[in-house]
C-alpha cells in the first residue's frame, strides 16, 4: 500500500484521512440575523468589526440588554470555548479565523460563523488548517459568493474538504503553530503595554503636571507636513507601497510590492526615519504611526498626512496627537469637512495647540520614549520573523511535508 494519496489539496499520507467540515462537526451555525437595540450597559454582542486574528477586541464593541442577551443564547447564538469562529461576511470574509477561549460571556451577530468540532478532532489543528494557502484557495474560489458583500453560506462550510491526521498528530501540529502564534501575540501585547507606559507618562508629565506659564504654541511651529512626494526625479523603479489601511495604532500590517508604473496614483508620500504618519480620513478609525528606519523605495498613501519633527521630539508629537482625546477631536473636524468621507487637512493638524514644556522636560520624555520604541522596533522585527516562520509551516504541515510527533 502507498503510503501516500491524492487529495484535492495534492499528495498527502495515506494513514489521513479526507473528511468534510460538517462530518467532523457536532453543529455549524451563526450568529443573530438581528441585532437588538445597543445600550450603555449590558452584555457583549459581537460582530467581525470586533474580531481579531485571534481573539476578540471589546473596546468597541456593542453592549445589549441582559434580556435581549438572553434570548440570543437561547437561539444558539453564543460561543464556547473551543468553538471555532470564522469571519463569513464582508470585506474580511474567511480573513479572520480562531478557536474561542475568553472569558467574557457574548453572543455573536450572523457575520460570524460558529463551527463546534465532535470530541476526536482537535479544534485549533481545524483552525489552523482553514488557513493554510490550499484551503483558503479553495474557500475563496468555490464558496464565496455576492458581488458587493462577500459572503460565505454556511451549509458551504458543510463541504470543506479537512484532511485528518491521527489526533496525537493533530495535537502536535497545533502544539507547533500555537507556540509561534503565542509568542507573536505575546510581543504585541509587549509594544502595547510598552506605548501605554509612554503615554501614561505623557498625559502625567504635560497634562496633569502642566504649569499656566508653558507657551501655548502649535504643532505647525515644530514640524512640516508632506515634505517629499514621488517627483519626475524619483530613481526607484519598485516600490514598497504602504496604503492607509495597512498601518493602525502603530502597527504594519502589509506592504505591497510594486512597479511605479503600476502603482496607484496615491502612493506618492516619500518619508524617512521617525516620521509621523496620521491618515487623513477618518481618523477615528486610528490609522497612523511612526515610520522606522524606512527602506529607500518606501512610498506611502496620499492618504496620509506625513508629519517630519525638525524642532522637537517626534514621539512628544506622536502621543500628542494620537491619545483617545485627540483622535476623538480630529474626527470632529474631520466630520465638518465639505469632502465625500470626513477628512482632514494637513493645516487642521499643523493649528492644533498645545503647552510647550521646558526643554530639559522634553529630553527626559525623548529618551524615555525613544528606548521604549526602540524596544517596540525590535520585537516588531521578531514578530516579522516567527511569522514568516509560521507561515512557511503551516502549508507543509498540513499537507503532511513536514512530520511531527
Amino acid at each position: 500500500m502507498s503510503e501516500w494519496q491524492e487529495t484535492e489539496y495534492g499528495r498527502v499520507p495515506s494513514k489521513w484521512q479526507v473528511l468534510t467540515l460538517g462530518e467532523i462537526s457536532e453543529k455549524i451555525t451563526d450568529g443573530s440575523h438581528l441585532s437588538p437595540k445597543p445600550q450603555t450597559s449590558g452584555k457583549y454582542m459581537c460582530s467581525v468589526k470586533d474580531m481579531t486574528y485571534n481573539r476578540f477586541d471589546f473596546s468597541d464593541c456593542k453592549l445589549i440588554s441582559l434580556d435581549d442577551f438572553d434570548k440570543l443564547v437561547a437561539q444558539g447564538c453564543q460561543p464556547k470555548n473551543g468553538d471555532i469562529l470564522i469571519s463569513k461576511d464582508g470585506a474580511n470574509c474567511l480573513d479572520l479565523i480562531f478557536v474561542f477561549n475568553q472569558k467574557e460571556e457574548l453572543v455573536l451577530l450572523s457575520s460570524i460563523a460558529i463551527v463546534r468540532l465532535l470530541s476526536n478532532y482537535n479544534s485549533v489543528f481545524v483552525r489552523y488548517f482553514l488557513l493554510a494557502p490550499d484551503c483558503q484557495y479553495v474557500m475563496r474560489n468555490n464558496y464565496i459568493s455576492g458581488s458587493a458583500i462577500p459572503r460565505v453560506v454556511l451549509k458551504d462550510f458543510k463541504k470543506v474538504s479537512i484532511l485528518i491526521p491521527p489526533l496525537p498528530e493533530q495535537k502536535a501540529i497545533a502544539a507547533v503553530l500555537s507556540s509561534l502564534d503565542d509568542k507573536i501575540d505575546l510581543l504585541h501585547r509587549q509594544n502595547k503595554t510598552l506605548e501605554a507606559m509612554a503615554e501614561t507618562l505623557f498625559k502625567q508629565w504635560f497634562v496633569v503636571e502642566a504649569r499656566e506659564d508653558w507657551e501655548f504654541v502649535t504643532v505647525g511651529d515644530f514640524v512640516t507636513t508632506n515634505e517629499k512626494t514621488v517627483n519626475n526625479s524619483y530613481d526607484q523603479q519598485f516600490i514598497e507601497y504602504l496604503d492607509t489601511s495597512s498601518l493602525t495604532e502603530g502597527k504594519i500590517n502589509g506592504i505591497q510590492l510594486l512597479s511605479l508604473k503600476e502603482a496607484p496614483s496615491r502612493a506618492r508620500r516619500l518619508v524617512k526615519h521617525n516620521d509621523v504618519l496620521i491618515s487623513t480620513v477618518r481618523p477615528n478609525q486610528k490609522h497612523f504611526g511612526i515610520i522606522k528606519n524606512p527602506k529607500n523605495n518606501l512610498v506611502v498613501s496620499t492618504g496620509f498626512c506625513v508629519l517630519t519633527c525638525h524642532k522637537i521630539d517626534p514621539y512628544f508629537i506622536y502621543i500628542l496627537l494620537t491619545t483617545d482625546e485627540m483622535t476623538e477631536y480630529l474626527h470632529s473636524i474631520a466630520e465638518g469637512s465639505t469632502s465625500t468621507y470626513p477628512s482632514l487637512k494637513p493645516s487642521d493638524i499643523e493649528k492644533i495647540e498645545f503647552q510647550l514644556p521646558p526643554k530639559n522636560k522634553l529630553d527626559e520624555f525623548a529618551k524615555i520614549a525613544s528606548d521604549n520604541w526602540n524596544k517596540i522596533e525590535i520585537n516588531h522585527n521578531q514578530i516579522q520573523t516567527l511569522e514568516t516562520l509560521r507561515d512557511n509551516l503551516l502549508p507543509k504541515l498540513m499537507s503532511g511535508d513536514v512530520r511531527v510527533t
